[in-house]
């Protein structure tokens, strides 16, 4: 009997150790963006071309930047005026950064809603797979799928500026040797990826700046990628992933394309999903279209303070990005400069800012400095650096940002 109670009480404490054992280990796990991009409505001119979404397949290349063995896919109708229907998604390696539809058939799993093999989105919904297991590396190549049952082709929530390549074929098939090419990517908004504690996002706020305006398409090179890569190649920043929350003609106060980055700080930064870290990008396209660069930089000051007040109450911290010169681009004015010294000025003195990351430096000319340097003007337009000048951005980034344990910034100046 005694024999037995003490086989019992061992059996117990067995137990308990393994079940003690998950849960730490579970615990030191959560999700963490590897991948994302800043939804809009796409324009009627950025719709999906024939033969449409809607009864047809839809593949679509994204670059992640950490691994994992599980991940989960974020899905967003949120511009959509219409339901748009979900048959089915499977994601898998794709074999080219988005040049080509091909994939590594192996890889491939199939995604649920709650269980289901689709899912009907209403307008204004924002869902996430089920959790899979799906390994992937750093800056893996992955394809998502999509098979459309009913979906609008004229009122989408998308991201036009993907720089890359994304597949549309005719009905519910997994053949796209003969689909028509559209540079644009529709209803897909992250990936998560269940990644080591210490692991953490950047979670970058911008215009079409770090939405890639001037990269290369297909090459992955905007320069929050080249920020990515140098992280994943440093040992202590290794685990560290980039999300790119960029939108080709944003503002920060009003007008613009796509949502503001007032009215969409929320999402695309502070809901992020293991979001530690945050750069805030913005604002050349409020210079550019204001009457008063001045009082346009205290407006956007003030929304900056906003965020960086909510970022510090989750425990994030927040680096403010300078602002790149644009002399000779029709944005310019005297009055305009203005404004934009004001905004890196107080970038560089506040006392709310964890830090401040000199893109300005990074591209400006060196005789004239309010002038983007030569070497990296994309088409002449004194606004958008090319692959070049992204390069130059992203290796100018202090990765030891990153890695400090020192107290966060003030809240009040």
């Amino acid at each position: 009997m005694k024999s037995l109670f003490k086989n019992m009480l061992f059996t117990g404490i067995a137990f308990s150790v393994i079940a003690l054992f998950c849960q730490c280990s579970s615990a030191q796990k959560h999700w963490v963006g590897t991948w994302g991009t800043a939804g809009q409505l796409a324009e009627p001119h950025n719709n999906p071309p024939a033969p449409g979404l809607g009864g047809n397949s839809f593949r679509q290349i994204v670059q992640v930047s950490i691994g994992g063995e599980e991940v989960r896919l974020q899905l967003t109708n949120e511009f959509s005026k219409e339901a748009t229907e979900i048959l089915g998604v499977e994601l898998a390696h794709a074999k080219t950064a988005g040049s080509s539809h091909e994939i590594d058939e192996s890889t491939t799993v199939s995604l649920s809603f709650n269980g289901n093999p689709g899912v009907t989105m209403a307008p204004g919904d924002i869902i996430a797979s089920d959790a899979v297991k799906f390994p992937i590396g750093d800056r893996q190549n992955v394809a998502i799928t999509i098979h459309y049952g009913n979906a609008s082709s004229t009122s989408v929530s998308g991201h036009p500026g993907s720089r890359t390549t994304s597949y549309i074929a005719e009905g519910n098939t997994s053949d796209f040797s003969n689909s028509v090419r559209t540079d644009h990517w529709y209803n897909i908004k992250g990936i998560d990826v269940m990644a080591p504690e210490k692991a953490g996002a950047i979670a970058i706020l911008g215009n079409s700046i770090t939405d890639g305006r001037g990269s290369t398409t297909n090459q992955q090179n905007r320069w929050p990628d080249v920020l990515s890569r140098r992280l994943l190649a440093n040992e202590e920043t290794k685990h560290i992933s980039v999300l790119n929350m960029g939108i080709g003609g944003n503002t920060i106060l009003r007008g613009g394309l796509g949502p503001t980055g007032k009215q969409r700080y929320q999402r695309d930064l502070l809901d992020q999903a293991g979001v530690k870290w945050i750069i805030l990008f913005e604002a050349v396209n409020d210079l550019g279209y204001c009457h008063n660069g001045v009082k346009t930089a205290q407006d956007v000051i003030e929304v900056y303070k906003e965020i960086i007040r909510k970022a510090h109450a989750q425990g994030i911290r927040v680096f403010g990005g300078t602002i790149t010169p644009f002399k000779n681009n029709n944005y310019y004015t005297e009055d305009h400069e203005l404004g934009r010294q004001y905004i890196n000025n107080w970038m560089r003195t506040t006392k709310m800012l964890d830090g401040v990351i000199e893109f300005e430096h990074a591209v400006r000319d060196s005789q004239d400095t309010i002038t983007l340097n030569k070497e990296y003007l994309f088409e002449n337009d004194y606004l958008h650096p090319n692959a070049k000048g992204y390069e130059a951005m992203g290796n100018i980034v202090d990765l030891s940002l990153f890695t400090t344990d020192k107290p966060l910034a003030a809240d009040e100046e």
